[in-house]
């Protein structure tokens, strides 16, 4: 990619963002991606799984023969779309509408799903919220808010679904890059990729002696719904290009790390974060 060549047009989208109308649409996989019975008969139950990095890993386990239940907040229309997707698998698939910031949604979402597939395998903590802008202005508000969603939420998740999850349990984590090189753009939502990173570890040392693995991904610059719904336009322009790659990731190059994380390739990680993040080295 050249300099001055933009990485994607400049586009604004408003909170959380639709995946449907952004230019060019991210790879989910959609078309790509071929399964090869990695997770098979595995139940699987992911966050933010209409759009972007979830609807990649959806769409991945899927293909893999894993039953899908996926949350998403309230964007109708890519949560059609990619029920339409998943169901075109010969496999069985859940969605549910609702705020993970909502333990007692929380609860509900893992009994609901348990009890249609008669368990739970692998929770993928993924939803996230994001907001752009120089720390001073962060209101209390919003702090509380991305806290709730981003790290809250996942502590919710995992209590719940311990409550239906065997040995060989999987729950795999979404941090982020800036949990270790930090943004100043994105205080609080970096100490929450943070957070998640301390609580990956801090799991994995729990649940170890029964036998629940528990692991991380740290994408790197990723196309997804997040970045028209929370960069500026001249930012998005340039999106990606800052990594040794040049360019940003589509959601289903992360979407592979996921797939190992659940699959018996990793029966002997945990705690470990994976790092699909077009070069950037980081430490952890």
């Amino acid at each position: 990619m050249g300099h001055n060549e933009k990485a994607f047009p400049g586009q604004r989208q408003a909170q959380p963002g639709i995946q449907g109308e952004m230019v060019p649409k991210p790879d989910c996989g959609e078309t790509s991606y071929r399964g090869s019975g990695r997770l098979q008969g595995k139940r699987a139950l992911i966050t933010g799984g209409d759009s972007g990095i979830g609807r990649a890993v959806a769409i991945a386990f899927a293909r893999e023969g894993a039953d899908v239940a996926f949350v998403y907040l309230k964007e109708e229309q890519d949560a059609r779309e990619t029920r339409e997707i998943l169901q075109r698998e010969k496999v069985r698939v859940l969605n549910f509408e609702g705020d993970v910031s909502d333990q007692g949604f929380c609860r509900q979402v893992v009994q609901r799903t348990a009890g249609e597939f008669r368990g739970l395998d692998i929770l993928v903590n993924n939803a996230a919220e994001q907001h752009y802008g120089e720390f001073q202005q962060i209101t209390a508000e919003q702090l509380e808010r991305t806290f709730r969603t981003n790290i809250f939420a996942y502590f919710y998740l995992a209590q719940a679904a311990l409550e239906r999850m065997g040995e060989g349990g999987r729950i795999i984590n979404t941090t982020s890059v800036t949990a270790f090189k930090g943004n100043p753009m994105l205080v609080d939502y970096s100490s929450t990729k943070g957070a998640i990173v301390a609580f990956t570890r801090s799991l994995a040392l729990s649940l170890a002696k029964r036998g629940i693995l528990v692991n991380a991904v740290a994408p790197g610059p990723v196309w997804t719904p997040l970045i028209p719904a929370t960069f500026p336009e001249e930012k998005t322009e340039e999106f990606g290009k800052e990594v040794l790659l040049q360019r940003a990731g589509q959601p289903v190059e992360i979407a592979h790390s996921y797939v190992f994380l659940a699959s018996e390739g990793a029966s002997f990680m945990t705690g470990q974060i994976l790092h699909p993040n077009g070069g950037t080295i980081v430490g952890g």
